[in-house]
């Protein structure tokens, strides 16, 4: 999407989603209407990412999967498109020369030690253990765990400006027909569901 602000600069955003004439993403195109340009991208399919990013000044990157259900194969369906996705996604953004990029990772990167000290405040230290994570079968937070420490080495190493996020819950005004995982953490609790 195109927008001109009050200082005249012209910003530019593009959604990517793997299927854009998908009817899953036609709330999409209603708040956009012709300023909305929807790309074809796969997170593990480098020269997507690359093409969708071209051109760009910033890049937002909030893509990864997240489970609704236990996951069958947690490293394909989870640890690679999160992992190599954000990679990708660093790499085609240093190619293309972007200022900045902001990678939403998640709480769950910092919440699952069983070791960090009770009452110590989580900072910067702060990381989920990746080995706990494997071992209690916890796929998403193994995940984003390696996805964003991978991710700041990578910009550590390559100099790419990126910023991460970390929020525990995104919730808003629902703009499609389908739960979100979210919204599904919320309901499972409200039913005394939510191990």
């Amino acid at each position: 999407m195109e927008s001109s602000r009050a200082d005249h600069h012209l910003h530019r955003f593009l959604p990517c989603l793997i299927l854009p004439q998908n009817e899953k993403y036609a709330h999409l195109k209603k708040l956009g209407h012709k300023k909305l340009k929807l790309v074809k991208a796969d997170l593990v399919d480098y020269q997507s990412i690359c093409s969708a990013i071209n051109g760009c000044h910033g890049v937002f990157h909030v893509a990864s999967p997240v489970p609704s259900t236990s996951v069958p194969n947690p490293q394909v369906d989870l640890i690679e498109p999160a992992v190599n996705g954000t990679l990708n996604v660093l790499k085609a953004c240093s190619e293309a020369k972007v200022k900045r990029v902001v990678v939403v990772s998640s709480v769950a990167a910092v919440s699952m030690n069983p070791s960090w000290p009770e009452g110590q405040v989580m900072d910067e230290n702060c990381w989920s253990d990746a080995e706990y994570c494997k071992t209690t079968n916890n796929w998403y937070c193994y995940s984003k765990t390696v996805a964003e420490t991978e991710a700041l080495e990578y910009a550590k190493a390559s100099g790419i400006n990126i910023i991460t996020l970390l929020p525990t819950l995104v919730l808003g005004p629902m703009l499609q027909q389908a739960t979100n995982a979210s919204s599904l953490i919320l309901i499972k609790l409200m039913k005394g569901q939510y191990h």
